[in-house]
């Protein structure tokens, strides 16, 4: 049974669209886009969420605060969950706060960092990066991510490179999922269902190919 391993923020942790800041509430399970892909592959498939709100790639968040950065917990939550056969990793959705002042090459960039170091972990580990969908200027996150819309432009094809360099799936979550207009940032049922529905078709193919089966 192969075990896939979720990596990622609020929207794989299934976060509702926030209308107030500092007040956070979670979809039902079975909502959140983990719950649907697991629901979609079916008993031969182990699939385990790791999704923390405000998880960035590679830094420290000194104004939200706690292990935020994907990069130094990644040594502690990998393992535990050893052996894993496919590692999802969709982070940068949080990079793009202009706390970090960084650019989309940067945070593209700092998912490549994020490969390496979970190939260090478990050598030739078999990792899909997915590029977050696209966020937009809304509601109480607006100014949180004030510049963000710019920022993020030409990401996508930016970790599509980097995902290539290492040898790695890509999957563009923009393709799938349009953020909710109530932040900005969090995504609907329906884009969590709609997104892992056309994920799970992904691994799918995925697997086949390596396998070899036709």
């Amino acid at each position: 049974m192969p075990t896939i391993l979720c990596y990622g923020d609020s929207n794989t942790h299934g976060t509702v669209p926030l209308t107030a800041l500092g007040q956070f509430a979670r979809y039902p399970k079975g909502t959140p886009w983990p719950d649907v892909l697991a629901e979609r592959l079916g008993a031969d498939f182990d699939v385990i969420s790791e999704g923390l709100p405000g998880r960035t790639t590679v830094h420290d968040d000194s104004v939200e605060g706690g292990k935020r950065s994907g990069l130094d917990v990644l040594p502690a939550i990998l393992p535990s969950h050893v052996p894993v056969d496919l590692m999802l990793l969709m982070l940068g959705t949080n990079d793009l706060k202009p706390r970090f002042s960084v650019t989309a090459a940067e945070i593209a960039r700092s998912v490549e960092r994020l490969v390496l170091e979970a190939r260090g972990i478990v050598p030739g580990l078999d990792v899909m990066v997915i590029a977050p969908a696209p966020v937009r200027g809304a509601g109480v996150l607006k100014t949180i991510f004030e510049g963000a819309e710019v920022k993020q432009e030409n990401l996508a094809p930016l970790m599509k490179e980097a995902a290539a360099r290492q040898r790695c799936g890509f999957f563009d979550a923009g393709g799938h999922v349009t953020v909710s207009p109530v932040d900005g940032v969090h995504w609907t049922p329906e884009d969590h269902k709609r997104f892992a529905e056309a994920l799970a078709r992904r691994i799918v193919d995925h697997f086949k190919s390596v396998t070899g089966e036709s």
